[in-house]
């Protein structure tokens, strides 16, 4: 039962987060990368963006996630620890692939493909732009391999102390 409340809560929060993280141009443009590719091309094409973008990379982005997961569930998860390593990288493993699925299926396939909060000024009238699930599957696998390195760490963190 734990665990479901600890997931739940994770989930609101990082829903959260989201909303907050979107809204105005200048908060979108932080997340460009996670928007789809035409939108990307429009966007690093217009002039009145273009010098606000930040280059990406996805080994750093992985990087930041893994410094940020690694603590989060290693404290989350320690409420639920056990004697085996089994059973704890199990438990962060699925605490990770559970928020990554409600990340891609009810953030990314539900709310941020229809919300008006993420389209930029000049497609705000242009939602078909937004609709291509492509770029959310993406992150949906590199978030799977995250949570598995993550459950790696922390179930050996579980398990050693």
């Amino acid at each position: 039962m734990l665990f479901v409340i600890e997931w739940l809560l994770l989930c609101l929060v990082f829903w959260g987060l989201c909303i907050l993280g979107t809204g105005t141009d200048a908060k979108n443009l932080k997340n460009l990368s996670s928007y789809p590719e035409r939108v990307q091309q429009q966007i690093k094409a217009n002039p009145a963006f273009a010098a606000h973008i930040s280059p990406s990379s996805p080994l750093r982005t992985f990087g930041l996630n893994l410094l940020l997961y690694t603590p989060l569930f290693l404290i989350l998860c320690s409420f639920l620890r056990t004697d085996s390593f089994f059973r704890n990288f199990l438990t962060v493993f699925l605490m990770g692939e559970l928020l990554n699925c409600f990340d891609l299926l009810v953030i990314d396939l539900l709310w941020w493909r229809h919300t008006p909060r993420i389209r930029f000024s000049g497609t705000e009238h242009r939602p078909e732009l937004y609709q291509d699930p492509k770029t959310h599957i993406h992150s949906f696998v590199r978030g799977a391999l995250l949570f598995l390195v993550v459950a790696l760490l922390d179930g050996m963190l579980l398990t050693w102390f």
